[in-house]
C-alpha cells in the first residue's frame, strides 16, 4: 500500500473522530451510562492510548505490550475531556509523523507473531482506523444519551 494511502486515511480518521465526538463538552468529561463503562474521557482516552500502542508495536524493538489491565489502569485515571482530547490529538500527529518518515519498504516489512503477526507493518493503520471508528460510535451513543445530537462527520 502506497504511504500517502496510509497518512490519508489517519487524517480522516481524526477529521471524523473529531466532528463526531464535537458534540461532547468537558463537562460530559465524567459521564458514563453505567457505573463499570468508561466515561467519556476515558473513551477518548483509550482510542488516543491505542493509536500509541499500535505505533509502538509496530515500531519499537518490544513489540506490543499485553499488558491490559496496566493499559486500563492508565485509562481509568483520566477525568478531563480536554486532557484526553489533547492526548488524541498528540497521538495522531506522532502517528502521522512516523508513517510519513516511513519508506514504502520499510512499512511492507511483516509484523512480529501475535497481533496482526505477518500482516505488513503499514496494515496497523488500518487497524487503527477501524478501532477509532468503534469508539466513535460508542461516544456518539453517549452524545445522543446526553441529549447531545452529533453531527453527520462525512459532510
Amino acid at each position: 500500500m502506497e504511504r500517502n494511502s496510509y497518512v490519508n486515511g489517519l487524517k480522516n480518521m481524526k477529521t471524523f473522530f473529531d466532528k463526531s465526538t464535537s458534540a461532547l463538552e468537558e463537562g460530559d468529561s465524567g459521564f458514563a451510562p453505567k457505573p463499570e463503562m468508561m466515561t467519556v474521557a476515558q473513551h477518548v482516552a483509550h482510542t488516543a492510548h491505542t493509536i500509541d500502542w499500535f505505533m509502538d508495536g509496530a515500531f519499537s524493538s518490544k513489540g506490543f505490550d499485553l499488558d491490559f489491565p496496566g493499559h486500563e489502569a492508565k485509562i481509568r485515571r483520566v477525568t478531563s475531556l480536554n486532557e484526553a482530547r489533547a492526548w488524541w490529538d498528540r497521538s495522531v500527529e506522532n502517528a502521522i509523523k512516523v508513517i510519513e518518515a516511513k519508506s514504502p519498504e520499510d512499512l511492507a516489512k511483516p509484523l512480529p507473531e501475535g497481533i496482526m503477526g505477518g500482516m505488513p507493518i503499514g496494515s496497523i493503520v488500518w487497524g487503527m482506523i477501524e478501532h477509532t471508528s468503534h469508539h466513535r460510535g460508542a461516544l456518539t451513543t453517549y452524545a445522543r444519551l446526553l441529549g447531545k445530537v452529533p453531527p453527520m462527520p462525512y459532510s
